[in-house]
């Protein structure tokens, strides 16, 4: 999270909107962030990962995972970051991205929910451990029918109802 990002009494994260002025909380570099109220964004950036993932299996499966939301969903990138001495940086997702963890059913559950729902998603499944490129993950994807996919990882963007009724089930990663 930037040091724009705080997270509220409600556990959800609210991020304060670009180009305002006002002071740094922080004396960060000199810069100014914005002192003005929070944003509470209408949409929702989720993952869920099968609970019994390896460390590295957990962030190698999110890396993946948001990267195709950024090129599906492209209103949910940023813009690009600066520091002070003016070097350049790509932009991120606009709003918070949150991870939680689910057994293989819920999971399982979740993804047709989503389906269901016709949400922009992406998934990951346990064949993807064995391939080592694009054209291979795909192929792997395409040789299982979708009730018998074994997901490791889900990611979902929509509406904050929406993707929380996906989810349900789910907690929050530790």
């Amino acid at each position: 999270m930037s040091s724009e990002t705080e997270m509220n009494p409600s556990g959800e994260t609210d991020v304060n909107p670009s180009g305002e002025t006002g002071t740094n909380p922080l004396g960060v570099g000199g810069a100014s962030l914005p002192d003005v109220a929070p944003v509470r964004f209408d949409t929702k950036i989720t993952v869920v990962l099968r609970d019994d993932l390896e460390p590295w299996q957990r962030l190698n499966v999110t890396a993946f995972l948001v990267s195709g939301l950024g090129t599906a969903v492209p209103e949910v990138i940023g813009e690009p970051y600066e520091d002070a001495d003016g070097v350049s940086y790509l932009p991120m997702f606009r709003q918070p991205v949150l991870v939680l963890e689910a057994s293989k059913e819920t999971l399982t559950a979740a993804h047709g929910r989503a389906l269901s729902r016709a949400l922009p998603r992406a998934v990951f499944t346990s064949d993807l451990f064995a391939t080592g490129n694009d054209r291979d993950n795909r192929a792997a994807v395409r040789a299982v029918p979708t009730g018998e996919l074994d997901l490791v990882g889900l990611a979902v963007h929509g509406p904050r109802n929406a993707v929380d009724k996906v989810v349900k089930g789910a907690r929050m990663h530790p």
